[in-house]
This record gives structure tokens, sequence and C-alpha cells, in this order.
């Protein structure tokens, strides 16, 4: 019956005359995930005020729109106007992006990733080409924090990690599972829960928000702080590009600024949400480990053999003919927002949305940008 009533409501609000300035904005995380709830619900109150109430997406959270996967074709073919779209759900389709992320084993400092990624998305040529030909119109980025193992056992060192069932995402963090004793199994986050119940896994790799977000404290009482990458491939808002030519350029500023704060917001209070969720894992009777030196070597390690195979595997994988200087120019990127944000406070929403504007959206002029 609920799937009913949703699927009628949903209906109706699709076949509505759409009032000026209306549009359809998506995310299939849950609506108090992070990503969602400022990237998406708190967006959307920044765009209305920001353009006196002349711009009003109509958020959508959760899968009730687009599943993960249908995204960026979803964005494609306007069924939503702007959306989030994970690019590891597609990598046949967006190679650059993904070729990128298979640096993300390599970074642990999500502030750093979520403006050098917008930075990066927005300005190298490569890049941009990839977002024109699949029909989105880039403007800005998520990052996730470290993505750490939270486990129904101790997993402190190699040995307790051996023959251990754990859930990741993305093939770096596979690839290293398997080199280190475990075996990799690739299920979407939704589906850790009942994995760690049920015994199908042993360990699940993600974000720490996730022990309370998605109560994982009660099948994972064993966490340990071993950064095994980030997350940041695709846009977190993609727009269809006609949509986005029939705004006005005022328009297109004022959604670059909304993304700008969005950034900022979304960054510092994910990290902060990840944080207290360790501290709520342990008030709780869970347990959070510092890993022990034999399994910190092995991540070590292996982040030395992805970056000296990054080139090849970009090639060899994704099929870039200029893998040396796009993976430079995102290093470089990320190199760059390392410094620029080394005198700044962290958690200073004003102050980082500034940076974004000036070092970001800056150069970029609305009245021309990803106009078809």
């Amino acid at each position: 019956m609920k799937k009913v009533l949703t699927t009628t409501l949903l209906s109706g609000l699709l076949a509505a005359p759409v009032m000026a300035g209306d549009f359809i904005a998506n995310t299939f995380y849950d609506a108090q995930h992070p990503l969602a709830k400022y990237g998406y619900t708190e967006w959307a109150e920044i765009v209305k005020d920001l353009s006196g109430g002349d711009l009003n997406p109509q958020v959508f959270t959760g899968t009730v729109l687009l599943a993960p996967r249908a995204a960026l074709q979803g964005i494609r073919d306007n069924v939503v106007q702007v959306g989030h779209h994970a690019a590891i759900y597609t990598p046949s389709d967006l190679p650059v992006a993904n070729a990128v992320q298979e640096l993300g084993f390599n970074y642990s400092d999500p502030l750093v990733a979520i403006f050098a990624v917008a930075d990066f998305s927005m300005h190298n040529a490569t890049q941009l080409a990839e977002w024109q030909d699949q029909g989105v119109v880039y403007l800005g980025a998520y990052a996730t924090p470290p993505y750490i193992l939270m486990c129904a056992d101790p997993v402190r060192n190699l040995a307790e990690l051996k023959g251990k069932r754990i859930r990741t995402a993305g093939s770096a963090v596979s690839a290293w599972v398997e080199e280190a004793g475990g075996v990799p199994v690739n299920v979407p986050s939704s589906e850790m829960y009942t994995g760690l119940e049920r015994g199908t896994l042993d360990c699940a790799t993600n974000a720490a928000n996730d022990l309370v977000d998605r109560s994982l404290l009660e099948v994972a009482e064993h966490t340990t702080l071993l950064p095994t990458g980030m997350y940041w491939s695709g846009p977190n808002w993609g727009y269809n590009p006609e949509f986005w030519s029939g705004l006005s350029a005022d328009e297109r500023k004022v959604l670059m600024e909304a993304s700008a704060r969005s950034m900022a917001r979304t960054i510092i209070n994910y990290s902060a949400q990840a944080e207290a969720s360790l501290t709520t894992a342990q008030e709780k009777g869970g347990h959070v480990y510092e890993p022990e030196a034999d399994l910190m070597a092995s991540v070590e390690e292996f982040r030395a053999q992805t970056l000296a195979n990054v080139y090849d595997k970009a090639e060899a994988d994704y099929g870039l003919t200029n893998a040396h200087e796009v993976i430079d120019a995102f290093t470089a990127t990320m190199a760059k927002w390392d410094g620029l944000l080394a005198a700044v406070d962290r958690n200073d929403e004003d102050a980082l949305t500034a940076l974004a504007l000036s070092e970001i959206y800056g150069d970029i002029d609305p009245a021309t940008y990803g106009v078809k």
C-alpha cells in the first residue's frame, strides 16, 4: 500500500504543471545522510534564499526517483534537472572521473578533497569534455571522510584480517583487501547491515557516521581506524544541459554560489558527524582500535604501489590517452588546495565559501559555462 501511495503521489507531482523556477533535484542517499541533508535539503534552502525565491528545487532523497546506477541517465534524460551521481557506478561512461578516483586510497583529508575535486572537475579540459559528452553540467563535488573498518570481530592486524569477507567500494580498496589476505565483497552500502547481520560479511569499509546513521554498531561492534580511502567521483550537482542553458546567467551564478556554500557546509558537518559517531559507538559499548603496525604498513605499501601504477591503470583500464597529463593535473590540484587550506579555519563556513568562490568559481563565466 505504501508503495502504491508513493507512486501515485510522485506521478501526480511529475504530471502537475511546474511553476516558474521549480525544478527536480535528486540524491539517492536517505534524507538524514550528510550528503542528502546538507548537500540537497539545506542546499535547496540556500538556493531559494540566494534567488529570492525565484529558484525552487523540489528535493527527492533515496531511490524513489532513480536508483544509484541510473542517476547519470536520469540527469541526461531530464527526469531530474539536477542530481548526485557516483561515477564508480558507471565506469565505462566516466573513465576520467574513475581514473582519478583510483587515487582515493592515497588521500585522507576530505576538506582538501571536496574543493580540489571541484576545482579539477570544472577546469581540466579532459574532464570537462567527459561531462559534456555524457550530457551533464558539473557544478560541484562531494567527498566522504576516510573509510574505515567496521567489523563483527576485532580486526587489528593482518592475522585477524586474513580470510575476512570485507565489503568494499571501488577497485583500489578491493585490490588492497585481497593483497592483505581478506576477501573483497562488492555490494552496495545499503546492504552492509544485512550482510553483517547474516554473516555473509565480516567487515564493512565506509565512513564512521554509518555506525549510527545506518545502525552498523548493532552488527559491527569493532571499529579499526584504518584509512582505506575516500570517495569523490562524479558530480554532487550534475545539471541537465538543456535545463541549465534555459536559466539566466544570474540564475546560474546563484547555483554556483549555492554549490560553494553547500560544499563547505557538507564537509564540515559530514566530518563532525563521523567523529561524533565514533564517540557514540564507544559510549554504547562498541570498541574502537588503532591499527597495529603490520596492518598500517600494508596500507602504506599499497599506496606506494597505487602511485607507481596509476598511469598504466588509467591507460589500460580506463582508456586514457593522456594519463600522465590528467593524473599529474589532479595531484597538483590536491597539493594546491592542501596549501590554500593550511591557514583557514576548517570549521568557518563563511571563510571556506569565500575561498571556493574565489578559487573555483571566480574565473568561470555563468553566461557561457556549460551552455549549449
